[in-house]
């Protein structure tokens, strides 16, 4: 197939133009025959002209049809790149929340556990105090018994010796 340069719009219409002319003219000088030469000569040029603004059109359509696919191919790939993205990072997030929820629940459970542990502790530290605060008073009190008791004893000796020594004064006394 051999293609033709392309004849403008213009062109095309002078063409017309001067068929159209050349057919009056012709009228008065040609015969009918030959006039029929000359718009099937006309007609086919005009057709030549025809098919290769439709092969150009054609032509175009099919780059335009390479560019739009080429451009979908590209979309396709980077679509699937954004997809395998967010797979990544929901793969990556979803260790962490879980990780993280498991540590929370934990947590909640040791919190849980820990309230009553704490109130034990301060109720039996209360009762330590009070016992402590029990015992340190009872000490006090049985260290004062104690030192009256050692003062009641050095006194009773003191006593005691000096009941001896009349007794024995008494004794030496005796004829």
């Amino acid at each position: 197939m051999t293609t033709q340069k392309p004849i403008s719009e213009q062109q095309m219409s002078q063409m017309q133009i001067k068929s159209k002319n050349s057919g009056v003219i012709s009228n008065y000088n040609e015969s009918p025959l030959l006039r029929d030469d000359k718009d099937d000569e006309i007609s086919r040029s005009a057709l030549a002209v025809f098919r290769a603004k439709e092969e150009e059109i054609e032509k175009r359509k099919m780059e335009v049809r390479d560019k739009v696919h080429a451009h979908l191919g590209r979309a396709e790939e980077a679509t699937k790149r954004l997809a395998e993205i967010r797979e990544e990072l929901e793969a990556l997030t979803d260790p962490m929340r879980k990780e993280v929820s498991i540590v929370r629940k934990r947590i909640d459970t040791v919190n849980r556990e820990l309230k009553p542990l704490g109130l034990s502790c301060q109720k039996k530290e209360r009762e330590y105090k009070e016992a402590l605060e029990a015992f340190n008073d009872k000490s006090k009190e049985k260290a004062q018994l104690v030192s009256k008791l050692v003062e009641l004893v050095g006194e009773s000796e003191k006593l005691r010796m000096k009941k001896l020594e009349e007794l024995s004064r008494n004794i030496e006394t005796l004829p």
